[in-house]
C-alpha cells in the first residue's frame, strides 16, 4: 500500500515539474504568437529591478488536491476504527496545506521590471521573466506589442 502511494506521489510531482514558465520571458514566444503581426516601438532602459513573478493562485489547487490525497492515504494507514478515520481526515487536511505550499513555491520565477522611456517621450514599465538577455540602464530596446502583451528585446 505504501509503495503504491509513493509511486503515485512521485508521478504527480514529476508531472508538476513539466510546467513551462519560459513564456513569461522575452526570449520565448508561444505557438499562437508566431506569425502574428505586432506593433514595434523603440526606447531606452531607464531602470532595471529584479522581481519575483508568482504564478496564479488557481494553479495551487493541483498541489492542494495532490497533497490532500497523499495525506489521506498516509493517514488511513494509521490506527483502526475511529482513530483511523480521524487520522485520515487530519492527514488529508495537513497534506492539502502542505501540497498547496509546495505548489506555490514551485510557481515562483525570477523576473525583471524594466522602466523604459519610449522614443515618443512616454515612460512605461514592463515586467517579464529574466531570460538569457541581461538589461542595463541606457540600453536601447525594441518593444513588440500585440495590444495586450509587450515583449522587450535588445535592439
Amino acid at each position: 500500500m505504501i509503495k503504491r502511494v509513493l509511486v503515485v506521489s512521485m508521478v504527480g510531482l514529476s508531472l508538476v515539474g513539466c510546467v513551462n514558465n519560459d513564456t513569461l520571458s522575452g526570449d520565448v514566444y508561444t505557438a499562437s504568437e508566431a506569425k502574428q503581426v505586432q506593433n514595434v516601438s523603440y526606447g531606452t532602459i531607464v531602470n532595471v529591478r529584479p522581481v519575483q513573478i508568482q504564478g496564479g493562485d488557481d494553479s495551487n489547487v493541483i498541489g492542494a488536491i495532490g497533497g490532500a490525497v497523499l495525506g489521506g492515504f498516509l493517514g488511513n494507514t494509521v490506527g483502526g476504527g475511529t482513530g483511523r478515520s480521524l487520522a485520515t481526515a487530519a492527514g488529508a487536511v495537513a497534506g492539502g496545506v502542505a501540497g498547496q505550499g509546495v505548489q506555490s513555491a514551485m510557481n515562483k520565477t525570477q523576473g525583471v521590471e524594466l522602466e523604459i522611456r519610449k522614443d515618443d517621450g512616454n515612460t512605461i514599465m514592463v515586467v517579464q521573466k529574466q531570460g538569457n538577455t541581461r538589461f542595463s540602464p541606457g540600453q536601447r530596446v525594441v518593444l513588440a506589442s500585440n495590444g495586450s502583451q509587450v515583449t522587450v528585446s535588445p535592439r
